[in-house]
């Protein structure tokens, strides 16, 4: 019972339902361990007590964190303060002279205090007090004292009530960005041609936005770990994406005949990927693209582009040296900073001190790096805002970083070391899932006042129309598994969530940026509501939208969700030609991963995708007939388009064809997870120039291309 009540007071399950009829018992060493993650000691019964007696004798003044949503009622944090008490707020430093700090004492109806913006009437009849008539949104500190002198201090985090909104309607492409090679790409996709596809296709097509996979700096290594998922910072872009021509001092570079080799070495990397069945290698792209920046870089920067780097310093800070400084110290003694010499394994020591004065230069031109890459992703969005997107660019938020990499050595107050974020067992996997991610520690973010997310939020919105946020559940709750124990011994442990979400939708006001949750899969109750009530919009996938509460069968159109991004599939889900055909049971079974014998597992393929045709059928969706795989792709994005949803999302892949997943789950070397270029049916490479004239393309974005674009003449552009 005691260790029960303690693991309640930080968070920490000690049960979970997989299904709403089975509650499973989490081991009390699972339950001792995350504890301990968290800085409490519970290895002992007496342990246990001394830790109650500490978690219990703590002040409730205030909570951690309070939030003030504009237009609704104050909290009962500040509602239910004793009569007499002072509160003071001192405001989130905003640039200038510093704000002076208001004050009031709480009446005896405080309960009648309403929140900034609400209307008259909404909350009693009192106003607000003074201070609260017009309070600036953002992360402020409010201190309490009592008029029998006990005090507390808290964040407050004064938000808008929800994020901002898309069109009512529009459409887009989803690609991974690395598979997305033009004629003049350096063995994979880069910037530059992610603001020419975002250019053409909200020219030509009418397009409103272009989601990509995560472009977080990655841990370095022989080989790098491919995925976008697991990188060394979520903070900073990787420069292995970086356009090189497109950089002003390029054309500067005294050595031209090293750079026009590199030049050409490069050239012979696309066209081993292109057109001699090669994978994309992100190890020798990027050896190639960091010999031709290094050269770059010792070109002077003129008044102006000085300016304007230091300005990116100033404005970066603490942050962005001390991933620079990670990067170097990385080249110097490898990629996992927990088997660096013992100085260099805290960021604050002296010897790390001395490290970075000996490193200078190096450092310098990974912040460079950094401010390039910032630079031209600030380039796409802009092209994609000129060619009329209402959206643009949207990025994508992995859910953790790599636990050797440059967040966790930066900030490592803020980790849980020992424990990794996964998945419990569920229906579809009954080992549950590890992915490697060391979690954030709530009690650290909060006594932080959510700094480090904050941080992450601001710099992936500064050149974003949208944020995708992998696993959003995770505002909510995480499955921590401590090191050395399977998936299903882990556990949940609790987010303030209220606190999360009131950071992110503060961020992406001030950003202007739709947000959109991946809130595939288990769901804890009372999620989705929340961030709908919130503006996040949620994501609906067409072969999962089916009457699970009912017959199972799939949905009709207008039973979708309005407020969420719909797509045929996913960078982890077969493509649809792939889907329609049965392909990709076939290849799980090439690869030893189907869990049935493969007839059966192809029946049941079969019927789910017949359910699906017939209702596209029965729609008058699917004119052409049964064995038309064009057309049936282009019914599925019918399908879509007759749904509520405010964004269609189509894999981009999908118009050209392509039969292959991006990532296939459960593997690791037995498929080329993340370095697959896009292809055409038969598996061909496609550049983005052929991509752009494939008539297949053209054929489906004619079922989702707005009338004014459809009926524009050639030439013009839609009004």
């Amino acid at each position: 019972m005691g260790l029960s009540r303690l693991a309640a007071l930080h968070g920490v399950a000690t049960s979970y339902s997989p299904s709403p009829d089975v509650t499973v018992s989490v081991p009390d060493d699972t339950v001792i361990a995350v504890l301990a993650a968290l800085g409490v000691d519970a290895g002992t019964p007496e342990a246990v007590r001394r830790s109650l007696v500490a978690a219990e004798s703590r002040s409730r003044l205030l909570p951690p964190t309070v939030v003030v949503w504009a237009g609704e009622p104050l909290p009962p944090a500040l509602t239910a303060l004793p009569a007499g008490s002072t509160v003071t707020v001192e405001p989130e430093p905003a640039g200038g002279p510093p704000a002076p700090a208001t004050s009031w004492k709480v009446p005896e109806a405080a309960s009648s205090l309403r929140a900034p913006g609400a209307a008259d009437g909404a909350s009693g009849t009192a106003g607000p007090p003074p201070g609260w008539s017009r309070p600036p949104y953002g992360v402020h500190r409010v201190h309490v004292r009592t008029p029998d002198h006990h005090e507390a201090t808290a964040t407050l985090v004064v938000a808008p009530a929800r994020v901002p909104q898309p069109p009512e309607r529009t459409h887009g492409f989803l690609v991974q960005l690395y598979s997305l090679l033009s004629a003049r790409s350096w063995g994979m996709g880069d910037l530059g041609d992610l603001a020419d596809l975002a250019a053409w296709a909200g020219r030509t097509l009418g397009s409103g936005f272009v989601q990509v996979n995560p472009l977080h700096a990655a841990v370095p290594g022989k080989p790098t770990d491919p995925s976008p998922y697991r990188p060394s910072s979520r903070r900073f872009p990787d420069p292995v994406h970086l356009h090189v021509e497109s950089i002003p001092e390029y054309g500067h570079v005294r050595d031209r005949t090293t750079l026009e080799d590199l030049h050409q070495d490069a050239a012979a990397l696309s066209e081993a990927v292109l057109n001699k069945g090669a994978l994309i290698d992100r190890d020798a792209v990027w050896e190639l693209k960091r010999q031709a920046l290094e050269l770059i870089a010792e070109v002077p920067l003129t008044p102006g582009r000085r300016a304007a780097y230091c300005d990116f310093l100033a404005e970066q800070g603490q942050a962005l040296e001390d991933h620079a400084l990670w990067c170097a110290l990385a080249e110097v003694h490898g990629p996992d900073w927990h088997s660096w010499p013992e100085p260099l394994r805290d960021p604050r020591s002296p010897g790390t001190a001395r490290a970075r004065s000996e490193l200078l230069d190096r450092v310098d031109l990974h912040c460079r790096l950094a401010w390039l890459t910032a630079t031209q992703l600030a380039d796409a969005q802009r092209a994609a805002e000129d060619a009329g997107m209402e959206v643009g660019i949207v990025h994508d938020l992995a859910v953790g970083v790599h636990p050797a990499g440059a967040d966790t050595w930066a900030q490592q107050d803020a980790f849980a070391h020992g424990m990794s974020v996964g998945a419990p067992p569920d229906a579809f996997n009954a080992r549950g899932q590890d992915w490697g991610l060391p979690p954030w520690r709530p009690d650290a973010l909060a006594a932080t006042g959510y700094t480090a997310f904050r941080g992450l939020l601001r710099g992936l919105l500064a050149h974003a129309g949208a944020l995708r946020i992998d696993h959003v559940m995770g505002l909510f709750r995480l499955w921590w598994v401590p090191q050395g124990h399977p998936p299903t011994d882990g556990t949940y442990v609790a987010y303030d969530a209220e606190a999360m979400l009131a950071v992110l939708v503060l961020e992406a006001h001030r950003a202007g940026a739709v947000v959109v949750g991946e809130d595939l899969g288990t769901v804890e109750p009372g999620v989705r509501e929340a961030l709908a009530r919130r503006g996040v919009l949620g994501t609906s996938v067409l072969w999962f939208e089916r009457d699970w509460d009912g017959d199972g069968r799939p949905l009709a159109p207008e039973q979708w969700r309005r407020d969420c991004l719909a797509t045929a599939t996913t960078h982890d889900l077969p493509s649809t030609a792939a889907r329609l055909t049965g392909d990709h049971v076939t290849l799980r079974h090439r690869l030893g991963l189907l869990t049935r014998p493969l007839e059966e597992e192809l029946t049941e393929d079969v019927t789910g995708t017949a359910e699906w045709l017939a209702l596209l059928a029965r729609l008058r969706m699917l004119p052409e007939g049964d064995g038309d795989e064009e057309a049936a792709v282009r019914a599925v994005h019918r399908f879509l388009l007759a749904t509520p949803a405010r964004m269609t999302g189509v894999w981009l892949p999908d118009t050209v064809g392509d039969r292959r997943p991006q990532n296939l789950p459960g593997t690791w070397d037995q498929y080329p997870n993340w370095r697959l270029p896009i292809a055409d049916p038969e598996g061909h490479p496609v550049t983005l120039e052929e991509i752009a004239a494939s008539p297949r393309l053209h054929g489906l974005m004619e079922v989702l291309r707005p009338a004014k674009a459809r009926t524009a003449p050639p030439g013009e552009r839609p009004a």
